[in-house]
């Protein structure tokens, strides 16, 4: 027993030998290698993705706060140090790392991206700013936006996350003279009101959906390119285009995973993938997701949604690139027509005598949309100084809505006065279907002659867009008659015709749409087989626009002359192929005349002359149903006249802009506020736009970010069938606006990963759309946030306050029963985890 149990013990000393020796040796073999990240002045850089490759091993880290890491490699072995950052070039180097102790890497400076801007946009940007310093639709080339005489505002998609900006409203805030007019996607730019018209998609023209804002998650940036641009992209809104640019892939890996909620049972999503598909890095992916279920702090009001684009890059060559993208967008919510208040007398209206979550409809009205839309670029490099470019894009979209909303005026008494507490309703169906099909091809021509640099674009554009024949709208409003007929109207000549009924102490006709009693609201489900419609089919249409175009930017020296002429046939189709067809044609030629002047390296000054050309036929947006026959709208015409500055500091790093406008534009089309024709319009006139724009945004430390700008718009009605506005201000347009947004992060050791935000908004007071008759006030809002990303991590945690000081305001309103309150105090919670 005693030699079995020495044995035992020699065995248990020999394992516990060999164990610790293992050990021993393993711990010998690991290298523990650290080292800094800095950019050009010695500054570290934070959230870096760095790589230790060898053989088949891999280990990933990120930088700290500071631009230190620290890792432990599992041997000692040559290993292969990659080592990339947003906005900065990548780093590569072979490092043969040996056993003997600590590995301290001499520090690492990274050299700011200087990447050759594409012919077509196909790859996307590595920049990490708040605004974009190019452009390629403004002009149709890469252009940097100092060189582009005319002013162009860009939100980067950093900006729209550090705002958590879910949709276009809450991206464009910080925009310099643009307004949100009401809870659709309409804006004021330049004080002129947006009609349908105004969005645009990768330079593209959409039938973008008017009454539901898109998501933004898909975004790389937003532009708006101030002015009419009708040159650049055929019909647009004479105050500026917003072109909404989509993310394209990168030719490096990255995940990203974002998950936020709070207030009003807000929950979103997203997901943003991207990279090679390929070891050549020829095919490369980026996969999009977006999701929100959320409800309002409006009564009824609700949004479910998705996007899904997905989108890829194929890159044989330096000469030939293609990029093709689908996005597929689909929302369910209700439409929103404003909050309704109680008094109607000018100079006495209380915009408090209800609460701003009031809202005018039934429990089962909804409105459903989906987008689908197919989108390809294609660039080949013929020689040197020669490119051929063509984009495409193929878009469907499908509306079906049921609504319950005001006519635009109050219920009548028996004697035709209004009963203030009452306000009169038509119940809406409508079901429509678009189709649009553009084609855009143009020739890059860069050459020298004698001195000068010419930069020539020659190219044809085909835009389709056609109203497809199935829709229709089912109209319920007007005013019972004693045989069970409607009367459109009451008329106090011919009461004996009418059906009457007592409401709140007051003998009224009855409406063939209950009235919504705003002293005791209801929402009930309502039964669509109670009321009497009218049934009209949505007149099938469709319009062409064919254009040709010539641009030359000429360089002489410091001098930059920009010409342009776009011909343009337009082709607009009512009741289209019926027997009762008819069609407008017109034609135009457009002019664009620019001129940039560099001062030094760092400003440039310019000044531009721009005209606008917007039919308003039968297939107008805003034109539900088309002009009489045999009559027409005339085109709404327009011209810029602008001069400015733009200057860009510290190596690029700040940007610094400031424009001086004006802008003419006639022959506008208004809605006539017409109780009984809630569709119809009238022919306003003219109106001038003036004012002054300053922006600025970049980086006044590494670690500290802002956006600002101020605008004053002088909008005056320089034409009108009503000669007492005539000189008056316009509607729906505050004379002052300001934004500001900023973040900084922390440096020291002790709070390092924490960081905050801050913004403010100023928005003057501002008119009604369709009423002068009282006055919304100016407001200043407060919004804050905090972030924190734990060292060496790859999540951010955030939490946005909106709204701070919880203030009672009105973005827009278009009469007494159609204001649109803004969001009041709110919380967001987020979490983003990046790979």
């Amino acid at each position: 027993m005693d030699h079995t149990n020495k044995i035992r013990q020699i065995w248990r000393l020999t394992s516990l030998f060999l164990f610790f020796s293992i050990i021993s040796l393993a711990a010998k073999a690991q290298v523990r290698v650290s080292g800094s990240i800095n950019d050009q002045h010695g500054n570290g850089i934070s959230k870096a993705t760095i790589k230790f490759k060898s053989g088949k091993d891999q280990l990933n880290l990120s930088s700290d706060s500071l631009g230190n890491f620290s890792i432990i490699l599992p041997k000692a072995a040559n290993y292969t140090l990659t080592i990339s950052a947003i906005g900065y070039s990548t780093f590569s180097k072979n490092y043969p790392i040996n056993g003997l102790g600590d590995f301290k890497l001499d520090p690492i400076a990274l050299s700011p991206a200087n990447e050759e801007l594409q012919t077509v946009e196909i790859i996307g940007t590595n920049g990490k700013k708040y605004y974009g310093n190019y452009s390629f639709s403004a002009t149709k080339t890469a252009t940097l936006n100092k060189d582009i005489p005319q002013a162009i505002s860009s939100i980067s998609k950093e900006l729209i996350a550090d705002r958590q900006a879910a949709v276009l409203a809450d991206a464009v805030k910080n925009v310099t003279s643009v307004s949100q007019s009401s809870f659709y996607n309409q804006f004021s730019i330049r004080g002129i009101n947006q009609n349908e018209e105004g969005t645009i998609i990768n330079g593209m023209r959409t039938r973008q959906n008017y009454f539901n804002q898109p998501l933004t998650n898909n975004l790389e940036r937003i532009e708006v390119i101030k002015g009419p641009a009708s040159a650049t992209f055929s019909s647009v809104d004479p105050g500026g285009s917003i072109n909404l640019v989509t993310k394209k892939p990168l030719s490096e890996d990255r995940k990203e995973i974002s998950i936020s909620g709070g207030s009003f049972s807000t929950v979103r999503g997203a997901l943003d993938f991207t990279g090679p598909l390929n070891t050549e890095k020829t095919l490369l992916y980026r996969l999009n997701l977006g999701y929100e279920d959320s409800k309002s702090f409006r009564d009824l009001q609700f949004r479910k949604g998705y996007i899904i684009a997905p989108s890829f890059s194929y890159i044989p060559n330096d000469k030939t690139s293609l990029n093709v993208e689908v996005v597929m967008n689909n929302s369910n919510s209700r439409l929103d027509r404003g909050q309704p208040i109680f008094g109607a007398v000018a100079g006495q209206t209380d915009l408090n005598s209800t609460p701003i979550r009031f809202n005018l409809g039934a429990s089962n009205d909804k409105f459903n949309t989906q987008d689908l839309m197919l989108m390809a670029n294609f660039s080949h490099k013929i020689s040197k100084g020669i490119s051929f470019n063509m984009a495409y894009m193929k878009q469907n979209w499908n509306e079906d809505l049921v609504e319950h909303r005001t006519n635009n005026a109050f219920a009548v008494d028996e004697n035709n006065h209004p009963i203030r507490s009452l306000a009169g309703m038509i119940a809406v169906q409508r079901q429509q279907k678009f189709a649009t099909d553009n084609i855009s091809t143009y020739l890059s021509i860069n050459a020298h002659t004698f001195g000068v640099e010419h930069k020539m674009v020659v190219g044809y554009d085909r835009i389709m867009n056609q109203k497809l024949r199935g829709g229709g709208i089912n109209t319920a409003q007007g005013y019972r008659l004693k045989d069970g007929t409607i009367a459109a109207r009451y008329d106090v000549t011919k009461k004996d015709l009418y059906q009457f009924r007592v409401v709140n102490g007051v003998n009224a006709p009855v409406p063939n749409v209950e009235h919504f009693n705003l002293a005791n609201p209801s929402y009930t489900l309502k039964n669509l087989n109670d009321y009497v419609f009218s049934k009209v089919e949505i007149p099938p249409s469709y319009y062409l626009v064919n254009g040709v175009y010539l641009q030359d930017q000429i360089k002489y020296q410091q001098l930059t002359l920009t010409l342009g002429l776009r011909q343009e046939w337009y082709e607009d189709y009512s009741n289209y192929r019926l027997s009762n067809e008819s069609k407008i044609s017109r034609h135009k030629l457009l002019p664009r005349l620019g001129v940039t002047y560099a001062v030094n390296a760092h400003i440039n000054i310019y000044g531009t002359y721009l005209q606008g050309y917007q039919p308003q036929g039968n297939t107008s947006s805003l034109v539900i149903v088309p002009p009489p026959a045999g009559s027409n709208f005339k085109p709404l015409e327009s011209n810029l006249k602008e001069l400015g500055a733009k200057s860009e500091w510290l190596e690029g790093n700040l940007m610094v802009n400031i424009s001086l406008f004006e802008i003419n534009q006639k022959n506008l089309l208004m809605n006539a506020n017409d109780p009984f024709d809630v569709n119809r319009l009238i022919e306003r006139g003219a109106q001038r736009s003036r004012g002054i724009e300053v922006e600025s945004s970049g980086f006044i430390r590494p670690n500290w970010q802002f956006n600002v700008g101020y605008s004053y718009v002088d909008a005056v009605v320089t034409e009108d069938n009503d000669p007492l506005i005539i000189g008056q201000r316009v509607q729906n347009t505050p004379k002052h606006s300001a934004s500001l947004w900023t973040r900084y992060n922390l440096e020291s050791r002790a709070l390092k990963g924490i960081g905050f935000g801050a913004g403010l908004q100023y928005s003057g007071n501002k008119l009604p759309l369709y009423i002068r008759d009282f006055t919304l006030p100016g407001f200043t809002i407060a919004d804050a946030a905090i972030y924190y990303t734990p060292a060496a991590s790859r999540v951010q945690l955030a939490m946005n306050i909106n709204n701070i000081f919880n203030k009672t305001y009105w973005v827009g309103a278009q009469n007494y029963l159609r204001l649109f309150p803004g969001t009041p105090r709110n919380v967001m919670f987020n979490v983003t985890y990046r790979i």
